[in-house]
């Protein structure tokens, strides 16, 4: 990956990651964050990448490894197809937006 598609990258997750370090972290730790998600594992996919988006928000842009700018596009891949799916109606209490939260986005705002 070049400089350039990195600076992409960084960019396509700060416009889809909403929410700060803080905020994830501290959602992840409540029981609704953790009901929602494929958990044939264990801890859900969502949840697994919520942990991983608190470091990366955390880290130094030098810092940064491929593997993490691997999964800043899988973040922004996941957001962007899961927004497309909204459900009607309220969506404050959904599992959509629960699942999404998991992935560092709140739609309702932050």
């Amino acid at each position: 990956m070049n400089d350039e598609e990195r600076e992409q990258t960084r960019k396509d997750f700060a416009d889809a990651v909403n929410m700060t370090a803080s905020k994830l972290e501290k959602w992840l730790g409540t029981d609704e964050s953790q009901q929602v998600g494929d958990k044939s594992s264990g801890e859900s996919t969502g949840h697994a990448s919520g942990r991983r988006i608190v470091d990366l928000l955390k880290a130094k842009r030098e810092d940064l490894t491929d593997s993490d700018y691997q999964h800043m596009r899988k973040v922004v891949g996941y957001v962007h197809r899961h927004l497309a799916q909204r459900p009607d109606g309220d969506v404050k209490e959904s599992r959509w937006r629960y699942s999404l939260m998991n992935w560092g986005h709140d739609p309702v705002g932050s």
